[in-house]
């Protein structure tokens, strides 16, 4: 019996016949999953749009011996809008590719999948309902990291505790990307002296530790909504980007496009 559920169709490659399309999509009830649409390459055919990429689609799924086959599609939504604009489309397809990595499969993934359709609802909306680019990948770096085991400790110093507490006087803190945790400038020192390997850590002054500590423990429809200025903003996203990298021990060629559209 098939499944229906929605999906954002994270990955699309046409290269595999001459009709049929081959998509990975983050679903609801299912996670990620590799999928045939028969046909969808044809201009004609009803699941052309639904199985485009970054399309969000009502799918009916029939499992495989090795995937999925989408015996319907209707599309909920196409997000047209990113794709006039390159920077904002490899960064859409850099969320897409994060998802692969990171998405469940085989189980239930709603929450990702609501990560995902906001931060590309909020990288196309109409002037004034904007977010900023960099303010939408580090809350999807960030936020993607925690929902998969990796959330960083945030609450203070991990050596001496300072910091930490509601009455802690704030003192300067910085986030080694390695370890996901803080240390104050003496434990820092003391700590770097020990492991020579570790990564540079990146200083987290109030209003970024409040911007990452909002990302990751906020509830998931308020994580997007905070203010900071363009260079405290360029901070988060190196500090989000670091960790990630550092925690995951890999790169991502969607990644490296977009830093070569957006360093000028």
């Amino acid at each position: 019996m098939p499944l229906t559920t929605q999906a954002l169709i994270i990955r699309e490659n046409n290269n595999i016949g001459e009709a049929d399309r081959f998509v990975t999509a983050l679903t609801r009830d299912l996670g990620v999953v590799r999928a045939s649409a028969r046909g969808a390459q044809r201009m004609k055919s009803r699941n052309a749009s639904a199985t485009q990429l970054l399309s969000y689609s009502r799918l009916s799924l029939i499992k495989g011996r090795e995937k999925y086959i989408i015996e319907s599609a209707a599309p909920l939504r196409v997000f047209f809008e990113l794709r006039s604009d390159i920077e904002l489309t490899t960064l859409a397809q850099y969320f897409c590719e994060l998802a692969g990595v990171l998405a469940p499969r085989e189980e239930p993934a709603e929450d990702f999948l609501r990560l995902l359709l906001n931060a590309l609802h909020f990288l196309g909306a109409e002037p004034g309902k904007r977010l900023p680019a960099l303010q939408v990948k580090a809350v999807v770096e960030l936020r993607l990291m925690t929902m998969t085991g990796y959330m960083p400790d945030l609450s203070g110093c991990a050596g001496c505790g300072a910091g930490t507490g509601p009455t802690a006087q704030p003192i300067p803190l910085y986030f080694q990307p390695q370890e996901g945790v803080l240390y104050c400038a003496e434990c820092l020192r003391m700590r770097s002296n020990r492991e020579s390997a570790l990564s540079p850590a990146l200083q987290a002054g109030p209003a970024l530790l409040a911007a990452m500590r909002h990302i990751a423990y906020s509830p998931l429809e308020r994580c997007f909504f905070f203010s900071l200025g363009a260079d405290s903003l360029r901070a988060l996203s190196s500090v989000t980007e670091a960790f990630l990298l550092a925690q995951l021990n890999r790169g991502f060629n969607t990644l490296d496009f977009y830093h070569t559209l957006t360093e000028h």
